[in-house]
C-alpha cells in the first residue's frame, strides 16, 4: 500500500511547521520535509514527488522563487503555495511564474490541505496521462512518416 500512497514534499522555514505537518499527514501519505528551498531542491533531485507544498516566506528563497526555479528542472509535480500573510502580489506572482496549482492560507487547516492534495494529486495524474498519451502519439506520428 506505501507504493500507492501520495508522495509530498512540504518545504517550510519553521522546524515546528515541519513537525506538526508530518504527525498530521505521514500516515496518510508518504510525507517529506524540507527545512529551505535548497535542501528541497536536493530532495527534488533525488525522489519523485507528486505534490510539492512550500510556505512563501522563508529566508533566502520565498516560496514563488522556489517554485519558480523548481519549474525549470521538476516541472511534474503539483505546487501548492502557503502563507500566513494577506500579500495578493506573492499570490499573483505564485500563479504567474511559480505557475502555482493552488493557494491556501496559514494556519492551514487539515481538512482543507487534505481536499487540495487530493485534487492536486488527481491533476497530478491528469498531467500525467496526457503526457502518456502525447508521447504515443508522437510514436505512432513518427512511424507513419517512416512508412
Amino acid at each position: 500500500m506505501a507504493a500507492n500512497k501520495i508522495s509530498v514534499l512540504y518545504v517550510d522555514d519553521e522546524q515546528d511547521n515541519l513537525f506538526s505537518f508530518m504527525a498530521t499527514f505521514r500516515l496518510k501519505y508518504k510525507v517529506l520535509t524540507a527545512l529551505n528551498a535548497e535542501e528541497a531542491l536536493k530532495q527534488l533531485e533525488n525522489k519523485m514527488f507528486h505534490v510539492v507544498i512550500s510556505d512563501q516566506r522563508m529566508p533566502q528563497m520565498t516560496g514563488v522563487e522556489f517554485f519558480e526555479k523548481m519549474q525549470e528542472k521538476y516541472p511534474d509535480p503539483i505546487r501548492v503555495l502557503l502563507t500566513g500573510y494577506a500579500d495578493m502580489n506573492a499570490v499573483i506572482d505564485a500563479v504567474n511564474k511559480g505557475k502555482i496549482f493552488h493557494y491556501l492560507s496559514k494556519p492551514w487547516n487539515e481538512e482543507e490541505l487534505t481536499a487540495t492534495i487530493e485534487k492536486a494529486y488527481a491533476a497530478w495524474q491528469d498531467k500525467q496521462a496526457l503526457k502518456d498519451s502525447n508521447e504515443q502519439l508522437e510514436f505512432l506520428l513518427r512511424q507513419k512518416l517512416l512508412s
